[in-house]
């Protein structure tokens, strides 16, 4: 496995779920490209962003998120992992029950929710009312 300047945690968890996926370190082919976006000059003068690519399933991760080539190779492997995770495990992955859970937020109420709510409003409407001043003057 190749080394990267984090926390050993971070490395294991890394190795961890490479391993439980199947995915070998001789089974990736790494290249790098010049990256675009923030970075100044080191971005412009230096090939930062890792293109990775799992040569048995043809799945391909770009990765240009930090301006340090190690960083990203780090990313990629991440990336790529999750990406794997997400094919095998279909629905049952993080990412499809992420996506699952925002369409449900933003999904339109049905009539009978939005009915329901509205009368509960309404009862507290009236109830609002009813603490009002008895007598005016």
């Amino acid at each position: 496995m190749v080394s990267f300047p984090l926390s050993p945690q971070k490395q294991s968890a890394l190795e961890k779920a490479m391993e439980r996926l199947g995915v070998r370190e001789s089974d990736l082919e790494e290249s790098f490209v010049r990256s675009g976006g923030p970075g100044g000059q080191n971005v412009n003068k230096v090939s930062t962003c890792v293109v990775l690519k799992h040569r048995p399933t043809g799945l391909m991760v770009k990765c240009q998120k930090d301006r340090s080539q190690v960083m990203n190779r780090y990313y990629a492997r991440q990336m790529l992992v999750q990406k794997f995770d997400a094919q095998l495990r279909g629905r049952e992955s993080d990412e499809a029950k992420r996506i699952s859970k925002i369409r449900r937020q933003k999904r339109k109420r049905s009539k009978r929710a939005k009915d329901k709510m509205l009368q509960g409003k309404a009862y507290r409407g009236e109830k609002k009312q009813l603490r009002g001043k008895i007598f005016p003057e």
